[in-house]
Formats: C-alpha cells, structure tokens, sequence
C-alpha cells in the first residue's frame, strides 16, 4: 500500500487543520497511524487507528484536542486537529503499522511523503 498525506498549512495558535491519508492498493496492517517529526528529531508518535474497528490511539500530548478517524469506503485516514499550540509545528506522516510497539516508528512501513504543519503564535 503507498500512503499519502496532505491538508497541511499555516494557522494561528487555537486554529484548527484536518489532514488527511489517503492509502493506495489494500492495506494489509491492522493499524494505521500518524507520526510528526521536527529537524533534527526523532519522528513522534501522534495517533494510531485500528482500521477494523476504528480504535483509536493517542498521544498524551494531543489526547483531547486531535481525533483520528477513518473513511474505510475512500480507503482514507483523517487527523482533525483543534486548539494547534505552536509546539504542534512539524511535518506530519502517516504510516501502516508493521510489528512491535504502537508509539514506535521504528514499527511502521509505507510512509508516505509528509505534509507540514506550521502553528504561529
């Protein structure tokens, strides 16, 4: 499966963007997920999804502001994004799950190019 996101942009502090995944041939991982990495840092663990039954998954960071949700028919993932802190600034990546640790980048396969975020204050 080849991922690919967007929907990235500017806006300001409180903002709100939804990015969207849009996934390419079948996908075959039992979870999808997305990721966000700024220079010189490690890629980070947004959210995840397990694409048969829409559970999600969240980093403690965005639990309560960012919902990640599916459009199974459009072979589709979203990541709606409310209340943006400029710490939220980075270009994020959607990838499907391979093994290990949900969190871990390290367990993921297919990213797609990503899309950048940029927050102002």
């Amino acid at each position: 499966v080849q991922l690919q996101a967007s929907g990235g942009g500017l806006v300001q502090a409180g903002g709100s963007l939804r990015l969207s995944c849009a996934a390419s041939g079948r996908i075959g991982s039992t979870f999808l997920g997305w990721f966000r990495q700024v220079p010189g840092k490690e890629r980070d663990f947004v959210a995840a999804i397990r694409w048969s039954t829409d559970y999600p998954f969240y980093a403690g960071s965005v639990k309560g502001r960012f919902t990640i949700s599916t459009n199974h028919a459009g072979n589709l993932m979203y990541l709606q994004m409310n209340n943006l802190r400029p710490e939220d600034t980075a270009v994020y990546y959607c990838g499907a799950h391979d093994s290990g640790a949900l969190y871990d980048h390290t367990s993921y396969k297919n990213w797609g190019q990503g899309t950048l975020v940029t927050v102002s204050s």
